[in-house]
């Protein structure tokens, strides 16, 4: 399974980022939720950017481009496999970070990919 990091965890079950936690937890995948909102979501606290994980596999995005700069030494200090770009989320900049890293990265659906088998 692949310990996830989700970027925007959000406790309002109309988000995408809710939703993803709940799917991920409910394949088997351990996830860590960052972000500003204060609350829990699929059974784990939401935490600001401050702790950096040497475990991650897989950062999932839920924030938009302009939100990102603040966040880009946080992903590159955490040094994950991957970093998913969901609808929305793409970001040149980021992915220019993201190369010079050698951190691989994608434009796709963290719900799609998982409802397909291909996350």
């Amino acid at each position: 399974m692949k310990k996830t990091l989700i970027i925007g965890a959000s406790p309002d079950a109309n988000r995408y980022s809710y939703k993803a936690a709940h799917m991920l937890t409910g394949r088997g995948h351990e996830i860590v939720n960052v972000g500003i909102k204060k609350g829990a979501v699929a059974g784990v606290e939401i935490e600001k950017p401050q702790a950096i994980y040497n475990d991650i596999d897989t950062i999932t995005l839920y924030i938009g481009p302009p939100t990102q700069p603040v966040y880009f030494d946080y992903i590159v200090a955490t040094k994950p496999k991957r970093v998913i770009f969901n609808p929305g989320t793409e970001n040149i900049e980021l992915q220019r970070v993201l190369d010079a890293n050698n951190i691989e990265y994608t434009e796709a659906c963290t719900l799609v990919l998982l409802s397909i088998g291909q996350y």
